[in-house]
């Protein structure tokens, strides 16, 4: 079966979606491209039709009437992140399953609906985070879910990167905390995604510190915090924009009492570090693991989109959760959320907690 799929939202990263629909035409047709700035519509339906010569895609300003008139079965969402939470209500409301860019809301509360109204509509409701589909990342979680790594001690997330007054320029919803909030939620939510989920998914505690050191917007431009999980393993958590002059790395470390691993690269994407106990046993040892001419990929972006893409699409076939449904999602949300938290009343946060980016204006001012 194909499905009709639409695609609301074609700014900065649409173009990993037009990649994505383009490589699995054996499952979805793009019918449909949405944007308020028509001309930024057009340019993605020419992508998609360069490579799909005898398609039919459908431009539109309102993804209300493209709702209407197309009637998609799924609909991907990349529009600004504080749009996510109306826009995907919307389409679960109306027939479609939604797969929503990160940060999937900007409150725990506004997350908490759209799981809510996914459920109450039978629909699926998936977040991308295409970095659980790299293939490092992939191989270290079968090692953690086969219990390689024994206990889990501590891991850290670092995010060093650039992102420079000429991007947050080029809309004026970067950086604020009405549409976006700052480096931890746009461009660090990936990696705190991965933290977590790789030491459990049970964070209990947050203690943060953030800044607005020199970027021109509202929120953060740096951020760190230590999350304390059930287990008792500890998370840390490093992550800037304001790296000179380009992007460095983002990092994952995983140490536990029978195994460390090291995922770096420009965005998680290149293993640096596997030791098991059992690696001789396994026939996994380090130098059998590490490829030095493993490559950076062109853009932070990576290349998980159309893995995460079919695996929603093989979700709803089976009538399955997806691997990052919208309460995986809404974890790596609810950490960023603490963390803001934390810095706003300078004491550490118990999870769950209710917290929106909106309790945060003004507090660089």
């Amino acid at each position: 079966m194909k499905y009709k799929i639409a695609l609301i939202g074609c700014g900065r990263i649409s173009f990993k979606h037009i990649e994505a629909f383009v490589a699995m035409q054996d499952k979805v047709d793009l019918v449909a491209v949405c944007d308020p700035l028509v001309e930024r519509a057009e340019e993605k339906k020419a992508e998609y039709t360069k490579a799909v010569s005898d398609a039919a895609v459908r431009v539109f300003a309102d993804y209300k009437e493209m709702l209407a008139a197309c009637k998609p079965e799924v609909v991907t969402i990349a529009t600004e992140s504080g749009k996510h939470k109306d826009i995907a209500v919307h389409c679960l409301q109306n027939g479609a399953h939604v797969i929503c860019e990160k940060p999937m809301a900007l409150s725990t509360a506004d997350a908490q609906v759209m799981i809510d109204t996914a459920k109450q509509h039978d629909k699926t409701l998936a977040v991308c985070f295409q970095n659980r589909f790299n293939a490092p990342v992939v191989k270290a979680r079968e090692a953690y879910e086969k219990g390689r790594f024994g206990k889990m001690l501590h891991g850290m997330i670092q995010v060093r990167w650039n992102r420079n007054k000429s991007y947050y320029d080029q809309a004026k919803w970067r950086g604020t905390w009405e549409q976006d909030g700052g480096t931890l939620m746009n461009q660090c939510t990936h990696g705190i995604d991965l933290l977590q989920w790789m030491m459990g998914e049970d964070a209990v505690r947050v203690q943060a510190q953030t800044r607005r050191f020199i970027r021109p917007i509202d929120a953060e431009d740096f951020g760190c915090a230590i999350v304390e999980f059930a287990s008792g393993a500890v998370g840390i958590i490093e992550g800037t924009a304001d790296v000179y002059p380009k992007n460095l790395n983002e990092t994952l470390s995983l140490f536990g009492t029978d195994g460390s691993v090291v995922i770096g690269g420009l965005a998680v994407n290149k293993m640096e570090t596997w030791r098991f106990a059992d690696a001789e046993q396994v026939g996994d040892t380090e130098e059998k693991v590490l490829n030095p001419n493993e490559k950076d990929p062109p853009t932070v972006y990576g290349f998980g989109h159309t893995a995460l893409f079919r695996d929603v699409i093989d979700a709803i076939e089976h009538n399955r959760e997806p691997l990052v449904s919208g309460e995986k999602g809404k974890k790596a949300l609810e950490i960023i959320l603490a963390i803001y938290k934390s810095q706003k009343t300078g004491l550490p946060v118990t999870l769950p907690c209710d917290f929106s980016t909106l309790e945060m204006k003004g507090i660089f001012n």
